[in-house]
């Protein structure tokens, strides 16, 4: 990958910006329980080089996954008690469910955490790969493996907001679509947090 995207990503995790985010950003009349109890999980937010230029691997979940099921998302899950880190469990997840190997990965940094309405707290671990692979989608988790321009997903005009009646109520959730793929909720939040890192730290 240029080593131009790889400063800029480098100087987007130093940019001083919020901190952790959360599906609920966009409803505030949500109250959460203060002593609620988040399971850790961690993603790879993954970015190499393509015919184009730098983009990031995303995957369509398979359908019958009882947790954000036909979704986009990026590779990951939940944090098991042999991870030692959450770059641990991005990496392990990445490679069990797109057979991304470890080798090819230089870790860059953390994303702040992002909490999801399922109960998780997401810590996104922003990575480049360093050398091609073939991806193999895991067919009981995964999809689709595809990959979308890094510019389109660190365009902040490319994000709108979007809402939908979840348990009876209106939920707002960001959305930034490409092509087929419909790219919302906790997945678009983390892309949205990087866009406005990146969109600061513009050279």
């Amino acid at each position: 990958m240029a080593g131009d995207v790889t400063s800029h990503l480098r100087a987007a995790l130093a940019a001083h910006q919020q901190g952790a985010s959360s599906d609920f950003d966009l409803n505030p009349a949500v109250h959460l329980a203060a002593d609620r109890v988040l399971r850790p999980a961690a993603v790879l937010v993954a970015v190499q080089h393509g015919p184009q230029g730098a983009q990031v691997v995303l995957t369509k979940r398979a359908s019958h996954l009882r947790h954000h099921p036909g979704q986009i998302a990026f590779p990951g899950g939940r944090q098991d008690p042999q991870d030692k880190d959450c770059e641990a469990t991005a990496l392990r997840e990445a490679q069990e469910e797109i057979g991304l190997p470890h080798d090819a990965v230089q870790v860059l940094g953390r994303l702040p955490p992002h909490e999801t309405v399922t109960g998780f707290q997401v810590t996104p671990v922003l990575a480049q790969i360093t050398r091609n692979f073939i991806p193999c989608p895991e067919p009981g988790e995964v999809a689709e493996v595809f990959c979308v321009p890094l510019s389109h997903l660190t365009t902040l005009a490319h994000f709108r907001v979007e809402r939908r009646i979840w348990r009876g109520s209106w939920r707002n959730f960001y959305v930034v679509p490409w092509g087929p793929y419909y790219i919302w909720g906790a997945t678009a939040r983390i892309l949205r947090g990087l866009a406005c890192r990146m969109d600061r730290c513009k050279p």
